[in-house]
């Protein structure tokens, strides 16, 4: 087994970052808020934490600039050379805003089917993007050519320490915030999973600073190859061609990263899936109900705390991960408009 991301690497992610990424909000929903939605309160209080409240509007600069960052602390020639990743969005606005923020060159490899939203900004913080098939082994592919043949120094979007870890500060704010709002003990925090790099860094951040605390995946049943996986105790693969069905495009990776699977083995405490028509229903009440802008992708966890609680533990109060917010506008309006 790997070694695992530990307190050290965390603590240093958190310093790292500081100044770049933003201390997020823990929103709570209230009673009235779903009254209005015409929608039954859920039995425990549930708090969003809003990570489109980041500058690129997702999660992923946390992992990327801690990564980025490291290198260059490590390299500083890296600046010269500068980053390549593979993203079908918001990972690679992640690495964008990294490079820039370092003063180094960026690349994108990116799906045909990324959103336009997402390529739009990518290419708006300077990054040149480069576009491949929809699967995201073909992406991977790519940039590992254009790796080799130029110098670019590869930003995985999950599977390294160093996005883990970055990723990781996250689950550190829940917990300061969790406290700040009356203490942590009986709390469930679900996130979403595609690759791993979130739901492994958050369980890491949380399980070792509060084992006390539940820490579940939520992911689409069109792309629940995290869930068969955690369930096997196996680390499978989904084809494309099934994981490129779910609206969530930020969740249509293939499998977990094989780093990331050895932290949620050894911190997650469950995986479970959501359907299509439920992502939508959340989006939309978050859309509606809140002041908050959310991407299906990111309201996989509400999905999950509002229509499978049956299948959660019975907790006090559920965090849910808002991971991105950059929606397309088009999806934005039919969902306010109910369809």
């Amino acid at each position: 087994m790997s070694d695992l991301v530990g307190v050290d690497e965390l603590e240093a992610a958190r310093r790292r970052t500081a100044g770049v990424v933003v201390r997020t909000g823990l929103h709570q929903i209230s009673a009235e808020q779903f009254a209005g939605a015409r929608m039954a309160a859920p039995a425990f209080d549930l708090y969003v934490k809003a990570e489109s409240e980041q500058p690129i509007g997702s999660f992923k600069l946390r992992g990327a600039y801690n990564m980025i960052a490291s290198i260059v602390e490590q390299d500083p020639s890296a600046v010269e050379r500068g980053f390549i990743t593979y993203s079908s969005g918001n990972h690679a606005q992640g690495v964008a805003y990294a490079a820039r923020a370092v003063g180094a060159k960026a690349v994108i490899v990116m799906p045909e089917n990324a959103p336009a939203v997402k390529k739009e900004a990518t290419a708006a913080l300077g990054a040149e993007i480069v576009i491949v098939g929809n699967a995201s082994s073909d992406r991977r592919r790519k940039a590992e050519e254009l790796a080799a043949e130029f110098g670019f120094a590869i930003i995985p979007p999950y599977d390294d320490a160093a996005i883990v870890a970055g990723q990781g500060t996250c689950g550190l704010e829940i917990l300061e915030q969790l406290e700040e709002a009356g203490g942590a003990g009986k709390v469930l925090v679900l996130s979403p999973v595609s690759g791993g790099g979130l739901l492994s860094g958050v369980a890491t951040a949380i399980k070792l600073s509060d084992p006390r605390v539940q820490v579940w995946g939520a992911e689409p049943e069109l792309a629940g190859d995290a869930k068969e996986s955690f369930e096997t105790k196996t680390l499978v693969e989904w084809p494309a061609a099934k994981t490129t069905r779910t609206i969530g495009d930020g969740l249509r990776t293939q499998s977990l990263g094989k780093l990331n699977f050895e932290h949620v083995l050894k911190y997650v405490d469950g995986i479970l899936t959501v359907t299509e028509e439920e992502i939508f229903a959340a989006t939309r009440f978050l859309l509606t109900a809140t002041d908050l802008v959310p991407e299906p992708s990111g309201a996989v966890t509400l999905a999950a705390a509002l229509f499978h609680a049956e299948e959660l533990p019975k907790v006090k109060r559920v965090v849910v991960i808002l991971s991105g917010g950059n929606i397309e506008a088009e999806l934005k309006a039919r969902l306010m408009a109910g369809f």
